[in-house]
């Protein structure tokens, strides 16, 4: 197996089994999400589509409730304790929402309380998850490995909606919650793996390990971490790198968001009941998912090493400027589906391997607390600011596809300044970790 992932990837002795491990917590993780996510939107269409910005906010409101409490868990607790309590949460939930949803009939406010809760789930146990892996591997590591393990994503991503296109119609969309329980239970087990193998690692390494080889301290393999629940947003605001991430992040919702609302009016009127709605989700989820696994297997890593961060972070704003501007001049369907999957599969395939291996120059603490807080609260304040102004100008200005396009390409554009930007702080903080070792 060694052999095999050494022709894929560059990897050194000894590191075959965290990143095995790793991607299949991943995989697992995200098959279970991507059986979600299609059942999400079609809710959401359910719900109204009207409501839609407004479950944004209520999103928003959720993650600022939860974010302290999710601070106070990582001071207090080592993450070979509170990641699994994390993960086992979700799971009891889709059961709860399961019964509910044979329980009482009218779904609409189980349909809008679903979708926020999904939203909730995906960004808490994927941020959980990298907050991991960021401790577990150096900067060095972060750039041969984390486009592999980010390939888990995409192969999940291929297995939940394989199953939702297949079983959506048949057995109903809502029966497909306690299949995604599952196989986040079963992604515990493969972390499991990944905290065991560290520990090992840290047994044999007294001296300093692979995060103080990039510059940042890491005291012992597993504990608590931070310094109490509000920590994320002290970390935030004092450091410009951090705020730096979080306007990236937020900059990347409000380029998103825009077309995912136009994407969802559309399905509205062409599809009548959640069950179709759900296929033809998990029909495009399908594709856009072994679009970005192609590019993570073969090519991120690669990428990586010839380009450098700060071309690869840019490149994605500067590829949805094009399409926002091709969806401006030709707003039709066909153009927004095409531009909507290639923003996805560049997403998943480039920008997030960016996005994680720019936490593997920060502290420990800021690993878990402030990636969380950008990673949740910086991200879904994007998503309500964006769907509101999407609201205004499409609903109360009576702006078309064409204005809404120019306005997603000169966002796009102000998003690839900043990830130049940010790219530099990268390498910068990386140089300096090097002469300081």
């Amino acid at each position: 197996m060694s052999q095999l992932l050494r022709r894929l990837i560059v990897l050194q002795p000894g590191e075959a089994p965290a990143l095995l491990a790793s991607f299949a917590t991943l995989l697992c993780m995200f098959s279970s999400y991507t059986i979600l996510r299609p059942v999400r939107d079609a809710l959401g269409i359910t719900s109204g589509l009207e409501n839609i910005p407004y479950l944004f906010w209520g999103v928003f409101v959720v993650m600022l409730l939860l974010q302290p409490l999710y601070g106070w868990l990582t001071s207090r607790f080592p993450r070979s304790v509170f990641l699994p309590w994390v993960y086992g949460f979700f799971a009891a939930n889709l059961l709860i929402f399961w019964v509910w949803f044979r329980v009482q009939a009218d779904h609409t406010w189980i349909a809008r309380t679903y979708f926020v809760w999904v939203s909730v789930f995906n960004l808490f146990v994927v941020a959980a998850f990298w907050s991991l892996m960021a401790d577990v591997f150096s900067r060095e590591q972060a750039g041969r490995l984390f486009g592999f393990i980010w390939a888990g994503a995409s192969t999940g991503g291929l297995i939940g909606p394989f199953i939702d296109r297949k079983l959506a119609v048949p057995i109903g969309a809502i029966n497909l919650l306690p299949v995604s329980a599952g196989l986040l239970l079963v992604s515990l087990l493969s972390m499991a793996q990944v905290i065991r193998w560290q520990r090992r690692q840290a047994g044999h390494a007294p001296a300093p390990t692979a995060a103080m080889q990039d510059g940042v301290a890491a005291p012992r393999a597993d504990g608590a971490v931070g310094s109490g629940a509000f920590a994320a947003f002290v970390q935030v605001v004092r450091s410009p790198y951090l705020l730096g991430i979080a306007a990236f992040v937020l900059l990347m919702t409000w380029v998103s968001t825009f077309l995912y609302l136009e994407q969802q009016a559309f399905v509205a009127k062409a599809f009548s009941n959640a069950d179709e709605r759900t296929r033809f989700f998990a029909g495009i989820d399908l594709y856009v998912q072994a679009a970005s696994l192609t590019i993570q297997f073969l090519l991120f890593g690669r990428l990586f090493s010839w380009l450098g961060m700060r071309a690869l972070l840019a490149a994605v704003p500067l590829i949805m400027t094009v399409g926002y501007a091709l969806f401006a001049l030709a707003p039709v369907f066909t153009v927004l589906v095409l531009v909507y999957a290639v923003r996805r599969v560049a997403d998943y395939a480039i920008t997030r391997p960016c996005r994680d291996s720019l936490f593997t120059v920060v502290s420990r603490e800021e690993k878990y607390q402030a990636k969380s807080l950008i990673d949740t609260f910086a991200y879904r304040g994007g998503d309500a600011l964006s769907g509101s102004l999407y609201k205004g100008l499409a609903g109360g200005l009576g702006a078309g596809p064409t204005a809404i396009g120019w306005l997603g390409a000169g966002i796009s554009a102000l998003w690839a300044v900043l990830a130049l930007a940010l790219g530099r702080a990268f390498e910068q903080r990386g140089r300096g970790a090097r002469a300081n070792p």
